[in-house]
């Protein structure tokens, strides 16, 4: 338990040490801030910093800390290579400003900093509740359920409908009704699970089929299953419309099915625990003026979006074809080596599209995209050939496993998405930052929502982009196989 604590204790120093560099100025997207007078700003008072705490804003005050807790995503808060941006970021930088002149520091370096502390989605709530945070920061909407465990603030963005994305592999929907038996990917924790079920109790009552209401993992965000419907992997998402309105200026393929919200006139709000009236009314001050709809608003939620390398087509009719010309090695290599088959072709995507023919502009070869040498190293052929340079990848992965994880206390998910990070950055670099997660509080057993937040911050978004994409294409994969699978027991059923 003190060990724990002692974990906690760092990583709050240590966020509070980061943000003690940053300006009272406004950000601007983007910038890393340089002003030399917070650079001299002194330490937080550690000593009265805990673990779990659960007080107002008079004791924030007196610690000189507030602790925001966020969910890391690629426009409400990022860390890239030390840079922090996004939507969430700049508001609390904002905030941080608003505390201050409020309630002024007794002198010019002593000032009340705001500390990120980046959660999974699923755990928002509850390390709110916990005393891990003083504020959570989400675009998550206000739901008599969540009411019942936290108190919301005034809403930042209202009139929010959730309504269906659909894209280039979904079915054609006209009216709600069209939903009845359709597959349809959100995560559990969303509110869009929780409507979905309720609109599956409506449908059941007028006799039509339930909508098919498929989990998706909690890792991905609401970009991430956008992504995946706009390349083709899924064919349904349900996410706020505004979300989904932004997103559409770079995902051209998805459709917004505006005219069939799944639930309507939606709010969102930051969350802070009860019984916490002194920060209540200060947040309640700041969204009046900061809010949707206001410039400094309306200026920040439009500003965020830009290119990203988002997932392509994998599950189209010619990327199936390559799919299948290929599965085999993957499944033969795989079972040999004791590997997840479809997290391996899933990389494969990654790296070359399944393409035997690819050759990068620094000599790696083929599916793989493997350096000559390393292929040597395998001593399983000539790599220029697809089979060997299929074995010669997940041998290699493997390897990776046996020689740096093999001995952790990690689950072999966990194991295999290491091994992916160690592939595209090196196995010392992650090594390294698996230490410092540790001492951060973070996990560094876990990839996604703590090791990845210190890659993203320390080497920047490359790895984490790397990993989270063969992620998604498994995910795509997967959902391929089960249907297959179904199909499969449907005609031997019929014989």
């Amino acid at each position: 338990m003190l060990k724990n604590l002692l974990k906690k204790i760092t990583f709050l120093l240590i966020s509070t040490m980061f943000l003690s560099l940053l300006h009272a100025e406004t950000i601007q997207a983007g910038q890393e801030d340089n002003s030399s007078t917070e650079n001299n700003k002194t330490d937080i008072f550690v000593d009265n910093i805990v673990s779990h705490w659960t007080g107002d804003l008079d004791g924030m005050i007196k610690d000189r800390l507030i602790r925001v807790l966020v969910i890391p995503s690629m426009i409400m808060y990022k860390v890239d290579k030390g840079k922090r941006s996004g939507i969430f970021y700049e508001l609390m930088m904002e905030f941080e400003k608003s505390i201050n002149k409020h309630y002024r520091p007794k002198t010019k370096h002593l000032k009340t900093n705001v500390a990120f502390i980046p959660v999974s989605r699923d755990d928002l709530i509850p390390a709110l509740l916990e005393g891990r945070g003083d504020i959570a920061v989400a675009d998550i909407s206000i739901t008599p359920k969540r009411q019942k465990l936290i108190d919301f603030s005034d809403p930042l963005y209202s009139k929010i409908n959730e309504i269906v994305i659909t894209g280039p592999s979904s079915p054609s929907l006209t009216f709600i009704e069209d939903l009845a038996g359709k597959e349809v990917f959100v995560r559990p924790s969303s509110s869009y699970w929780e409507h979905l079920k309720e609109l599956n109790i409506h449908f059941s009552k007028t006799g039509l089929p339930e909508i098919i209401v498929k989990p998706a993992p909690e890792e991905l965000e609401d970009e991430d299953l956008m992504e995946m419907v706009n390349a083709g992997l899924i064919g349904m998402t349900v996410v706020d419309d505004y979300k989904a309105k932004l997103w559409s200026k770079v995902m051209p393929d998805i459709v917004l099915h505006t005219e069939i919200p799944i639930k309507k006139d939606l709010s969102f709000a930051w969350m802070i625990r009860e019984k916490s009236p002194l920060l209540m009314k200060e947040v309640n001050a700041f969204a009046k003026t900061h809010k949707e709809g206001t410039l400094f608003g309306n200026i920040l939620i439009n500003r965020y979006v830009d290119k990203f390398k988002f997932v392509k087509h994998a599950t189209s009719k010619k990327e199936i074809e390559k799919f299948k010309k290929v599965v085999v090695f993957f499944q033969n290599y795989a079972d040999k080596y004791d590997l997840n088959s479809l997290l391996m072709v899933a990389q494969g995507y990654q790296e070359s599209q399944l393409d035997q023919r690819k050759k990068s502009r620094v000599g790696a070869i083929g599916v793989m995209q493997l350096m000559p040498a390393t292929g040597k190293e395998m001593k399983v052929g000539d790599i220029k050939k697809v089979e060997a340079n299929i074995h010669a990848g997940i041998k290699y992965h493997r390897w990776l496993i046996d020689h740096y994880f093999k001995n952790e206390a990690m689950d072999e998910l966990n194991k295999e998405l290491f091994a992916f990070a160690a592939y595209n950055a090196g196995p010392n670099r992650i090594r390294s930052l698996r230490k410092a997660a540790a001492k951060r509080g973070f996990d560094p057993n876990v990839w996604f929502d703590n090791v990845e937040v210190l890659a993203a911050e320390k080497i920047g978004n490359e790895t984490v982009t790397y990993v989270a994409n063969i992620f998604k294409y498994y995910v795509a994969y997967k959902l391929i196989q089960e249907k297959k699978k179904k199909k499969d027991e449907i005609k031997e059923s019929l014989r």
